[in-house]
Parts: C-alpha cells; structure tokens; sequence
C-alpha cells in the first residue's frame, strides 16, 4: 500500500506578482500533477514574502541564486530556483530538486 504524502506549501515569488510567478507555478503544478504529487502553491510579489512565507515548505525564487538561498536559510524553509520552471532551460534538473523535497 502506497503511503499518504502530506501536500507541501511552495510559495513563488516575483517582482509583482503577476505575470512572472503566475507562470513558474503553473509549469511546476503541471509538473507535479503529472507526477501525482500533491502541492498548494501560492504566487506573490517579494513585497508580500515575509508574511506569505510563514508556514512555506519551499520557496521558489525568480530572482538571482544567492538571493534565493539567503531568503532559505533567513526563514528556515527550502529553496528553489524558479528561472528554469520560466525558460525551459535546466528545467529537468531543477523539477529533480524539487521532487526530492517534496517527497521527503
């Protein structure tokens, strides 16, 4: 018998909210469905990190690296980087990281 996977909280975050988060998190719920991974995410602008963060499982980041993991290790919760889930490129090594978490 196949054990229950806790949905996981991926919070994504761009400049404003819209469009560019909009976009990584449709790729990654299509990813996930696919996968039959359950998942809640939510799409906000940076301004709204903080708060939305709280209780996130896993932050997708669309800004540069080191950003991304700093914001990781200020709210205890994991880290992705979202530019491959919005280009295409690296997107299969990136969806690799992110399953690991999400099936931890």
């Amino acid at each position: 018998m196949k054990e229950m996977q806790i949905m996981k909280k991926i919070v994504v975050a761009c400049g404003s909210g819209i469009a560019t988060s909009t976009t990584v998190a449709s790729a990654i719920r299509e990813l996930c469905a696919e996968e039959r991974i359950p998942v809640k995410i939510e799409s906000i602008d940076l301004k709204n990190l903080e708060n939305e963060i709280q209780g996130a499982d896993i932050y997708v980041g669309i800004i540069n690296a080191a950003e991304i993991d700093k914001t990781g290790v200020k709210y205890g919760v994991e880290t992705i980087n979202g530019i491959p889930f919005l280009t295409g490129v690296g997107i299969e090594e990136e969806f690799e990281k992110l399953k690991k978490i999400l099936l931890k």
